[in-house]
């Protein structure tokens, strides 16, 4: 379908279509010498009936094939001489559509028919028979329009392949620039962190052999060192994801809450409603809300306990993070990056996050994410 400024929907163009050749059809057929034998009316109910059904040749192009024959056969039959125009762009919509042998066989066939049904309802030589025959469906109309169908299909198709083709480039530029960024991360990052990581982890070791007390900023930079040693791992295995190995979605949920009990932080997981299937989208996002939820709890909040809540719903999986930090009620605490891309996640998905203080105490993560109805 045209994409184009002034372009219409297909079904109003198919309808401004078929109301058209209706009218043209009615107009030619009803411009001429009635027919003898009472047959104007049956013959322009048939001559309405082939210009409308050309209102569905998009979505059943063999259906409307059938019928815009069957009514050429049976207004030539009641007396009306009309080039069977509807049945040509029904064979245009059919050859378009891919039904190609479909179309030569129905035509032919079609043809015959026309010969026959002029043989035998209309008197005169056999040369006056085969004119009225042919002045309903000419062969040279009929290839025009198989070739008209044919080649849009051809362009149509051509279209798609250098769409399709578009797509893979950038597809494979953007892995490219994906794997330099890991590189240019990896080369620049990871040796300044190892050595904070290492020189911190050995001032600890050494202080406690010595049986000093640890300052507690080089306890926050070994942790620290030890967090940025992780999180620049995990994002240089999602830019060298090559989609070889299937993401973290929801199997992978309880893995995540069992892993954060080895920092001291007593976690716990409980699952409501009825578990279903959901979209690859939902489950990864759902998993990035609980990771980085917990990651701010363990970091940041100063909690002792988190509990991480999963309620399934026929249309939305509903995922609530609290914890019994030192957040209070009073004021609003500034968003940092992480809810930030916590909501980014949760807004492309069409769904609600809501983060805050508890009026008990502690810290929330609310999230809902649609479903779709998805089982």
């Amino acid at each position: 379908m045209d994409k184009g400024q002034f372009a219409y929907p297909a079904p109003v163009t198919d309808w401004v279509i078929a109301v058209g050749v209706a009218a043209l059809l009615l107009g030619t057929g009803l411009s001429g010498p009635p027919p003898a034998g009472g047959g104007e009316l049956p013959g322009s109910v048939l001559l309405a009936a082939g210009g409308l059904a050309l209102a569905a040749r998009r979505r059943a192009p063999l259906v409307v094939l059938a019928v815009t024959g069957l009514s050429a056969v049976g207004y030539l039959a009641a007396g009306f001489e009309v080039l069977a125009v509807s049945y040509l762009v029904a064979v245009y919509g059919a050859v378009r559509a891919g039904h190609r042998a479909v179309a030569v066989v129905a035509s032919m066939g079609l043809v015959a028919v026309l010969h026959l049904t002029a043989l035998v309802f209309h008197d005169g030589s056999a040369g006056e028979v085969v004119a009225q025959a042919r002045s309903t469906l000419e062969i040279a109309w009929l290839i025009a329009a198989f070739a008209a169908g044919e080649a849009v299909r051809q362009a149509e198709r051509r279209a798609d392949e250098a769409e399709h083709t578009r797509e893979e480039i950038a597809r494979r530029r953007a892995d490219e620039e994906r794997l330099r960024i890991a590189r240019e991360l990896h080369d620049s990052l990871t040796h300044q962190i190892s050595v904070i990581k290492v020189q911190s982890e050995v001032a600890v070791h050494v202080a406690r052999r010595r049986g000093e007390q640890v300052p507690e900023a080089l306890l926050a930079i070994q942790e620290a060192g030890r967090e940025a040693s992780r999180e620049l791992r995990a994002t240089l295995e999602a830019l060298r994801d090559d989609d070889t190995t299937p993401p973290h979605g929801l199997d992978h949920i309880p893995n995540l809450v069992k892993g954060f009990q080895t920092t001291g932080l007593e976690t716990t997981l409980t699952i409501e409603g009825h578990p279903h299937a959901v979209p690859a989208a939902v489950g990864r996002t759902a998993y990035r809300i609980v990771q980085e939820s917990l990651t701010n709890v363990a970091r940041h909040a100063s909690a002792t306990t988190a509990s991480v809540l999963m309620n399934y719903r026929p249309d939305a999986l509903a995922i609530r993070v609290d914890d019994d930090g030192k957040a209070t009620p009073y004021p609003a605490p500034a968003p940092g990056l992480g809810l930030l891309g916590m909501r980014e996640r949760v807004t492309a998905l069409g769904g609600r996050l809501r983060t805050g203080p508890r009026s008990a105490g502690g810290f929330t993560v609310q999230a809902e994410l649609p479903t779709n109805g998805a089982s």
